[in-house]
């Protein structure tokens, strides 16, 4: 009977040594396979795992014998090519938003969709610079909840870094700048309208099953590619129609920054301007300062001053 049911979980056992101890490069023979079989307590014949590869390909596995020499069997396609696998690792060691104890479990999750062989590639450090890590555990839980609510047009209430409980009706999710945003409606506040969270600094997230999103008609003409490029390093402010004049080398910067649909206006000098809105904060002021006069601001005379009383400020300070 024992002998039954250990035969019964053969094919799984043999899927999950293709999966994990074979590759393009690393191939397993049938009397290997018979070996790793019988090491997990499940004795087999040699012949009767030719009939279990075929049942494997026959459920999708794409499993291919290169006979002569150094041959054998191995898995040849994954869902994720290595190459891929690879970009993911280094996607989430550069989200600052994940806690480093959650960027090592997951990473060892991504490891399991290679060969052991390949996973060892995986242990790759990427470093950004300034990118503290989050130090919320409870962040993959909080988007997790986000999204259930955005699905199911439901409000949300959580508490945020700033010491205040918010209850807001949830729409979009953004990633800009290394982080993660709530995109969201809230009315409790004078003026109402749309607000952005991040993510990393909510905790207590709760869906409220009970209460339907509000703010619709708001978000129906919402353009947040716009609201993005608008808020620089996601600071609110004043929003103003700036007109920046810019010099000849910082075209394709520009462009980056403010979308390929931006209409620049070429000088006789070579310079060029263009118009485009802007919620004017200190993060703005600083971008613009940052460029070294290769970036002036013509309009309107509101931001001029401001950027005018920054530099007093420079002055008096250094």
């Amino acid at each position: 009977m024992a002998r039954q049911e250990k035969q019964k979980h053969k094919l799984l056992a043999l899927a999950r040594i293709f999966e994990s101890e074979t590759d393009e490069n690393h191939r397993l023979t049938v009397p290997q396979l018979a070996e790793k079989l019988t090491a997990q307590g499940i004795p087999c014949e040699r012949k009767s795992i030719y009939t279990d590869i075929e049942a494997l390909r026959q459920m999708g596995y794409d499993i291919l014998l290169q006979r002569g020499r150094g041959g054998g069997y191995w898995l040849a396609h994954r869902t994720f090519e290595l190459a891929e696998l690879k970009l993911l690792v280094d996607a989430v060691q550069s989200c600052r938003f994940i806690p480093q104890d959650k960027t090592g479990n997951l990473i060892a999750k991504l490891e399991r969709l290679a060969s052991r062989y390949e996973a060892a590639q995986l242990q790759r450090q990427v470093y950004v610079a300034g990118r503290p890590r989050s130090q919320n555990p409870s962040v993959l839980y909080s988007i997790d909840a986000l999204h259930e609510a955005i699905n199911a047009r439901r409000q949300v209430a959580f508490h945020y870094a700033n010491g205040k409980d918010h209850t807001v009706s949830p729409w979009r999710m953004a990633w800009n700048d290394g982080s993660y945003y709530l995109i969201a409606y809230q009315d409790y506040d004078v003026p109402a309208g749309i607000r952005h969270y991040r993510v990393d600094r909510m905790s207590q997230v709760k869906v409220l099953e009970d209460q339907p999103c509000r703010g619709k008609e708001l978000l129906d003409s919402f353009n947040l590619p716009a609201y993005l490029k608008k808020h620089f390093q996601m600071y609110g402010g004043p929003e103003y129609r700036v007109t920046l004049r810019c010099t000849a080398d910082l075209r394709e910067a520009m462009l980056d920054r403010f979308g390929r649909e931006l209409i620049l206006f070429d000088e006789p000098d070579g310079c060029f301007h263009f118009t485009t809105p802007v919620c004017v904060s200190d993060p703005f002021l600083g971008w613009v300062c940052g460029f070294g006069g290769k970036v002036t601001v013509t309009a309107p005379a509101e931001v001029r001053a401001r950027l005018a009383n920054l530099g007093r400020k420079l002055r008096e300070v250094y």
